[in-house]
């Protein structure tokens, strides 16, 4: 998975790519001539008293160096751009597909899950191919041609290399190998801590109102200690690589000096060139640390790309047709023909046999104990979800022929959470409607009973909201959601249940504002509330996915017992009738 990510988020990027190989190839050139004219500089310049020759030989290790230090840095450069690049598309590949997701995929992977692929995964992704444009190519150009410039200055000790290469080489060969477990037990624990610190931020009224702050605090001690455990041993792991490094090396430059000082005694060494053989050792063993510590990289990088290409290589079970048919063009009709909704691996459906029709300017509400399937019906009408079985039909045309954006522009839901994002109240608004003017966004509000709370606020519609709309009471993100569907202008609004936090004086003046601007429109509302719907066209009563009953309030309170149930416990038996 590693590969083909890499291949295919890359392939934009090879003018930066090709610039890193051949800048590493002259930057490691010219360290592997530095040690060279250093040798010639001790044996011709200084054994010898010739300042000339030193002040040339020394003048040319500057301009090599400097050409070595520009290759390098450029190279550097070119490859940060396409690591930053790739990991920029990368993060809107993974966005733009978890944005196709049905609410089915989202809960199979998990919003926590998802943040960290988009960020932790990524970012794992992105610093392997900066240390691969860096090391990749350098590590191989400076171990091959530091053994030959090795064997080249002596060939009596290159036997050291015949043993410290492959020794260093299977020692970090070793701990990289035992690294890979427990990197791939650190993304698990990263998730569990997002996951417990995400569910106590979004709940921490919850936690203050039932004075759970140190339950809370030890269950997300719990998570953070497994990571921190985790960490550690893989830290401590990767301690063990530079002490390694260092002992090989330096027991190999103790032996190049104790062997090469017997050569030089016999005369047949120089000690220039024992002290270019010092270099040289140092750079193949630095090459093969380096290649060891990329190799030590790249178990943690693999891990992320498949969890990345999980995400990335599922299909949304909600998609547009090849061939989607037009919408049409009349008031719209909605139509529910023996729908069947079951989650994978369910023992049985979710909702099964549902069937009803909502006509243009008729509103149809839906009303059954909790977990009935009231949301899921709602869901499957916008294709949040698709059906496993019947069909939902739109103007006479089943939904999953329709182009999923056109459908969805058509269809204003208020979902049972009212959710605000991050901007102004305008901003908000406008969301369903980014052309929609300030006068268009003071109606909507009058009609969903908001204006008199938003003219109150410090800068009106441009007063600034937080994030899921904190800053605002849940009655007023309610009405506040309400606006942003009236902005729109669909042709079919669903309202799950969503006067849930008004009071009754405000519900009522609000379904009577309502009524003028859905005339045209189907309308179909989730309510618990009977004084919400009993002046509705007609109610369905769902009770454990099944249709209980449809009628109108007065027909459903005479003949259908589960509806009379829920009416007596909220109406006195006069109101009832």
């Amino acid at each position: 998975m590693l590969t083909g990510l890499l291949r295919t988020y890359l392939s934009p990027y090879r003018t930066q790519l090709a610039a890193v190989v051949v800048l590493q190839l002259i930057s490691v050139i010219a360290m592997l001539y530095l040690p060279r004219l250093n040798a010639d500089l001790i044996d011709d310049g200084v054994t010898k008293g010739d300042i000339g020759y030193i002040w040339t030989t020394g003048l040319w290790m500057l301009g090599v160096s400097a050409v070595q230090i520009v290759a390098s840095a450029c190279s550097v450069y070119f490859g940060a751009q396409a690591a930053m690049g790739a990991g920029r598309d990368l993060r809107g590949a993974l966005l733009h597909r978890v944005g196709t997701f049905s609410s089915r995929e989202v809960g199979m992977f998990g919003a926590p899950s998802l943040i960290t692929r988009n960020t932790n995964d990524i970012q794992q992704v992105q610093l392997l191919i900066v240390m691969s444009a860096t090391i990749l190519v350098m590590a191989p150009i400076m171990c091959v041609g530091g053994i030959f410039m090795a064997l080249r200055e002596d060939l009596a000790l290159s036997w050291l290399l015949l043993i410290a290469v492959p020794a260093l080489g299977l020692s970090m060969g070793l701990v990289v190998a035992r690294m890979v477990p427990g990197f791939r037990a650190m993304q698990f624990r990263i998730d569990e801590v997002n996951r417990v610190l995400r569910e106590q931020i979004t709940g921490i009224r919850v936690v203050r109102a039932f004075v759970r702050e140190r339950q809370e605090t030890w269950r997300f001690g719990v998570a953070n200690s497994e990571l921190t455990d985790t960490a550690m041993r893989v830290g401590r792991l990767m301690a063990l690589m530079f002490p390694i490094v260092m002992l090989i090396s330096n027991v190999t430059a103790v032996g190049v000096i104790w062997f090469g000082g017997h050569l030089i005694d016999d005369g047949t060494m120089h000690i220039g060139s024992l002290t270019a053989m010092l270099s040289y050792i140092m750079q193949i063993l630095m090459a093969v640390m380096m290649a060891s510590f990329l190799a030590m990289m790249a178990p943690r990088a693999a891990v992320s790309a498949d969890r990345i290409g999980d995400v990335l290589g599922t299909e949304s079970s909600v998609r547009t047709p090849s061939q989607p048919r037009p919408f049409a063009t009349d008031p719209a009709s909605l139509e529910l023909a023996g729908v069947e909704f079951s989650f994978p691996g369910a023992e049985k459906p979710v909702l099964r046999g549902i069937t009803f029709g909502v006509g243009p300017g008729t509103t149809t509400a839906i009303v059954g104990s909790t977990g009935a399937g009231k949301t899921t019906l709602v869901n499957l009408i916008p294709r949040l979800i698709d059906v496993t079985d019947g069909a939902v039909l739109i103007g006479g045309t089943d939904v999953r022929h329709l182009d999923l954006e056109v459908l969805r522009t058509q269809i204003g839901l208020i979902p049972q959470k009212a959710y605000l994002f991050s901007g102004t109240v305008a901003s908000n608004l406008r969301y369903g409607n980014p052309d929609a003017t300030d006068e268009q966004l003071w109606h909507a509000l009058e009609v969903a009973q908001a204006a008199d709370f938003v003219r109150d606020m410090p800068q009106g519609l441009d007063t600034p909201v937080a994030q899921g709309g904190t800053t605002v009471s849940g009655g007023q993100r309610q009405r506040l959601a309400i606006a942003r569907a009236l902005v729109r202008r669909p042709r079919i609004y669903l309202f799950d249940d969503s006067f849930s936090a008004l009071d009754v004086a405000t519900d009522a003046r609000l379904r009577a504002a309502l009524r003028p601007e859905t005339k045209d429109a189907a309308v179909i509302i989730v309510a618990q509330r009977i004084s919400t719907i009993r002046d509705a066209d007609q109610i369905v009563v769902l009770e454990d996915g099944e249709i209980a009953g449809i009628g109108t309030h007065e027909r459903l309170v005479r003949d259908c017992a589960e509806y009379r149930e829920i009416v007596e416990s909220q109406l006195s038996a006069e109101e009832v009738g």
